[in-house]
């Protein structure tokens, strides 16, 4: 029989090495990171691919949990309408090893191009995505910890270790207490999502509507009204089909040469998901998980369009 235990030891070592080793590369971008978040006016919103995106929306989860409302985008779903929730009032943590990770890299422009301040985290304090930052984390490693270097087991966990740095700082900074903890758990804003409906948080004023026959130029200006990045299609008030914003850029890049004569039916999606007023908040964020978006559209009993909720509301 194989004496794995030392195996793990080895491993726990070696893991537990790379998270001290960080202790001397922590530099004063740390501080400004805390500063950034807690004084982000919009949202606090992180990013990143593979393995790296799994840690990042463990960190989202961490710091959602613990008072700083967060959430995880994968910068591959930016591409096809996500981009819409960013405003210029967010922060965006963006995480790579490398700091090289192609996918992450073309997004970061888009985010620049908003004026998005990004905090970076890397192994690489010389890597285009420490570049791109306004202030960079140091999660470099001297070596993986399993036997051939190449899995990523003491770089996730360093940057594991970085994001809950940053939740437990954020804490001291908030003065957070455990009665404040206890209201993100059971009995608060799980209690919410269980007992609150829809229609307690969708938006239901100055809603995005246009008509299927609507040129796209105008309905640019209806998608531009709300943070949710669609509008809806109505003819005769009812539902015909939504457009978002990725639909629009996918026209834009597909159909450049008639693009300003295509018409809201020619883009639309025809078949969107909707949810009643009456629904649970907790449906609506299942609903968003399974489907992997971040909007919905709400309908009363008689299937007419009353408003949208999105997934900030059913954190």
């Amino acid at each position: 029989m194989i004496d794995a235990n030392k195996y793990a030891i080895k491993c726990f070592q070696d893991e537990a090495k790379a998270i001290l080793d960080m202790i001397p590369n922590l530099t004063d971008d740390f501080s400004k990171a805390v500063d950034l978040i807690y004084n982000c006016k919009g949202r606090f919103v992180i990013t990143g691919v593979g393995k790296s995106g799994h840690i990042g929306a463990k960190i989202a989860a961490t710091l959602a949990s613990t008072g700083t409302p967060t959430f995880f985008v994968n910068p591959l779903d930016a591409y096809h309408g996500d981009l819409g929730v960013f405003t210029p009032d967010d922060v965006v943590m963006a995480i790579s090893y490398s700091g090289q990770t192609d996918e992450l890299l073309r997004f970061i422009p888009l985010l620049l191009d908003r004026n998005i301040p990004i905090i970076g985290v890397s192994g690489n304090p010389n890597s285009l995505l420490a570049q791109y930052s306004v202030c960079h984390l140091n999660v470099y490693v001297d070596r993986e910890a399993d036997a051939l270097n190449l899995a990523p087991t003491s770089s996730t966990t360093a940057t594991l270790a970085m994001g809950d740095a940053l939740a437990c700082a954020l804490e001291k900074v908030r003065h957070f207490k455990a009665a404040d903890f206890a209201q993100f758990h059971p009995g608060g804003s799980l209690g919410r999502r269980l007992l609150s409906r829809v229609k307690d948080f969708m938006v239901s004023t100055n809603l995005p509507i246009v008509h299927p026959d609507q040129k796209i130029s105008d309905t640019i200006i209806e998608i531009s009204k709300t943070k949710q990045g669609i509008a809806v299609a109505l003819d005769n008030n009812k539902i015909a089909g939504v457009v978002t914003d990725g639909d629009v850029r996918r026209a834009m890049y597909d159909k450049q040469d008639r693009f300003f004569d295509l018409t809201v039916k020619e883009i639309m999606s025809t078949n969107p998901k909707t949810i009643s007023e009456n629904a649970k908040l907790s449906l609506a964020g299942e609903m968003m998980r399974e489907y992997n978006i971040h909007s919905l559209i709400v309908v009363d009993d008689n299937f007419r369009f009353v408003g949208v909720i999105d997934s900030f509301s059913c954190l």
